[in-house]
């Protein structure tokens, strides 16, 4: 029994690592914030959170996604519902590439992790209007195509953006472009 569910567990975790790595991010945030130093004023919560979303929803996740669609692309193609083919090698390596500004990128500047944010951001929203479009014109219900990969394929870039608003440095209502 307990192995039924630690098998169900490893299999949840993996299957839904976009939630998993930004959950991840979320705890190492608050562990991060509990031992900063004290006062804890919101633009370090904001730094915190934003550092380790960028690290872990960005770099790692990108990098699990390589892995998988280059490694095990028949098993990365059975889960979203599609055939495999060549491209996942392709899916693979431009993950990889956003891995790489992720991980370079979350202890960084703000317009480094702008730009590592941005990249993967329009990928996932683009993908969750091509998973819609497999759900209504295919009837793709795969758990790949239609389950929690589709809503973080919208909620985690929007999430990024936010933090990112919030640490603007630029960020107040008078702010111009001719000020930035």
């Amino acid at each position: 029994m307990l192995a039924e569910f630690i098998k169900a567990t490893i299999t949840f975790v993996m299957s839904n690592y976009s939630l998993s790595f930004f959950v991840l991010g979320l705890i190492v945030s608050l562990i991060a914030i509990a031992r900063a130093e004290h006062p804890i004023d919101r633009p370090l919560v904001v730094e915190k959170l934003l550092a380790w979303y960028v690290f872990f929803s960005i770099g790692v996740d990108n990098l699990y996604n390589f892995v998988m669609h280059v490694f095990f692309g028949k098993l990365s193609a059975a889960f979203i519902g599609w055939a495999d083919s060549p491209f996942q090698f392709e899916v693979g390596t431009a993950s990889l590439g956003f891995a790489a500004v992720g991980l370079l990128a979350a202890f960084r500047s703000y317009d480094l992790r702008l730009a590592a944010v941005l990249g993967p951001s329009v990928f996932t929203l683009g993908a969750a209007v091509g998973h819609l479009y497999q759900i209504v014109t295919a009837h793709n219900f795969a758990p790949g195509n239609a389950g929690i990969i589709f809503w973080t394929d919208i909620f985690i870039p929007l999430f990024g953006f936010s933090l990112l608003r919030l640490s603007c440095p630029n960020a107040s209502p008078r702010a111009t472009l001719a000020t930035a």
